[in-house]
């Protein structure tokens, strides 16, 4: 199994001063306790480390406007890593579609491709969640699903003709044809992945004909089932064979296993919050917003848990931390609900400082990654009618 790693940018510790500012226009902003000049260099510190140490990939994220994670440009970020490495393969989790130009996307995807020259790349892509990004990229909101697919198609047609035109809803396009040409040989049409957040949106990955991509939000047995029927479609509604899919997880790992679970217990919960003010999973925005029924759905239920109610358990349930033994143990037991091909591994997180990040990185590459690297995928699932 391949292993790679990804990069999110978080500044937790300036959500209060953040909220706080948004909530208060006209008061004075607060200085940052930790600038995100600072949160950069580090993330640049741990990327340089992933082709030293044996990581097969380098990944990143899209995210806006929020302390939540810092990455406004993948293909940008990713630039930067495509010039300082030479073997590593790299991949998106996600851009997302509906908050671009398809032309500009696609363009930014051969650009990176031509700097790896040859080098894998996996296109995530996502429809997104946050309001706050919807609103600042001057898009309704109600209309991502239909965005999403009609940017997706567009994607589709101008990395696969040479010259094209496009007429869609949101989108049209008189003829023309992108420059520079994709890389002959690229495997950019090969290698789309859906995230997907929703049960609802997994038939449009099966449909579509891209790959799945977990990053985990329920249980890994309930992504089992999910990707079983995504599988389901593939073989008995379109005659293709069951896909692997990439899957994304929060690692600690010390040599102490107290000390891994203490770090666990306080980063992963962090990552939690974090992700909680950014999609702002308990506001209104979310009843009657179309699309949105399955997180309207959990909007309720989370608000009408007992306020004492442990909601970090489904963090430290999902993700894999502890001893170097201990994290082998947990990566054999996703591997077996879901034959993934690449497992790619979120070091930094939270108020995690980089020099806890560093070292267990350091330490899982040194003894984790040639355990996983010589793991045989299990078998992915596969539901029957």
């Amino acid at each position: 199994m391949k292993v790679g790693v990804t990069l999110f940018a978080q500044n937790y510790v300036d959500w209060d001063r953040f909220e706080m500012a948004e909530a208060n226009p006209g008061a004075e902003a607060l200085p940052q306790l930790i600038p995100d000049a600072q949160i950069y260099q580090e993330q640049f510190r741990l990327g340089r480390l992933v082709e030293p140490l044996g990581f097969d990939s380098l990944w990143t994220v899209e995210h806006h406007f929020t302390p939540y994670t810092m990455v406004n440009n993948p293909t940008q970020f990713l630039a930067y890593f495509a010039g300082a490495t030479q073997r590593i393969d790299m991949g998106t989790m996600v851009v997302v579609l509906p908050w671009h130009d398809p032309i500009a996307t696609a363009e930014g995807f051969i650009a990176l491709d031509h700097m790896l020259n040859g080098r894998n790349l996996k296109v995530g892509m996502g429809r997104g969640l946050g309001l706050r990004e919807y609103d600042g990229h001057r898009v309704p909101m109600e209309e991502s699903r239909e965005r999403f697919k009609e940017s997706l198609d567009l994607l589709r047609t101008a990395l696969s003709n040479e010259w094209f035109e496009f007429e869609g809803e949101y989108h049209k396009v008189k003829r023309t044809t992108l420059r520079p040409r994709p890389r002959e040989g690229n495997t950019l049409m090969d290698n789309l992945y859906i995230a997907w957040g929703s049960p609802s949106s997994m038939p449009v990955a099966a449909h579509e004909g891209c790959k799945p991509l977990f990053i985990p939000q329920r249980i890994w047995e309930q992504h089992q089932q999910e990707l079983g029927e995504y599988n389901r479609i593939r073989v008995e509604e379109h005659g293709w064979a069951p896909e692997r899919p990439t899957v994304v997880c929060w690692v600690y790992c010390h040599e102490s296993a107290a000390e891994a679970e203490e770090g666990a217990s306080q980063y992963l919960p962090e990552y939690g919050d974090s992700a909680t003010r950014h999609y702002q999973f308990l506001g209104e925005h979310l009843q009657g917003l179309k699309g949105y029924e399955y997180y309207a759905q959990m909007a309720k239920l989370r608000a009408a848990l007992p306020a004492d109610y442990d909601t970090a358990n489904i963090y430290l349930q999902n993700n894999v931390w502890g001893t170097p033994a201990q994290c082998i143990e947990k990566l054999e037991r996703i591997d077996s609900m879901m034959g993934a091909d690449d497992f790619v591994a979120v070091f930094s997180y939270g108020s995690m400082p980089v020099e806890k990040a560093e070292a267990s990185m350091r330490l899982f590459a040194k003894e984790v990654l040639p355990v996983v690297h010589a793991m045989q995928p299990a078998e992915p699932p596969l539901l029957v009618s």
